[in-house]
């Protein structure tokens, strides 16, 4: 697992939490689990679902009683991901702010990340 002693994989805003926990109780799931996937114009894009059971290789994140739960394949990449929720005039969505990524495409749903090799270097790895 790519982590830093200490330090949670992903930071999960006020807003996010609270809609995540609404989602887990409506639900009944055990969490929200993030990873990524090739797709889209600039390459990856997020995955997210609710689940019903924690898989033993996610790395868990519990911030005031939303868990989210972050795909095997995916941590690398998220690693200092903050999770938001925001609600506008016109749409309402979680909101990634990644660190590691390098380009989008203009309707922010495909991503480009950093190389491999700059991330590990980043992480200590």
């Amino acid at each position: 697992m790519f982590a830093i002693p200490g330090k949670q994989a992903v930071s999960i805003s006020d807003a996010a939490a609270k809609q995540i926990t609404k989602l887990m109780a409506r639900d009944g799931s055990q969490g929200l689990r993030i990873g990524i996937k090739k797709g889209g114009c600039a390459g990856m894009e997020y995955t997210m679902e609710y689940v019903s059971e924690v898989d033993p290789n996610d790395e868990v994140v519990e911030q005031n009683g939303a868990r989210v739960m972050i795909a095997p394949m995916a941590q690398m990449f998220l690693f200092g991901t903050e999770i938001d929720y925001e609600t506008s005039l016109l749409e309402s969505g979680f909101k990634f702010r990644n660190p590691n990524v390098v380009d989008a495409c203009g309707c922010g749903e495909s991503i480009k990340f950093k190389d491999i090799e700059e991330l590990k270097a980043e992480q200590g790895q």
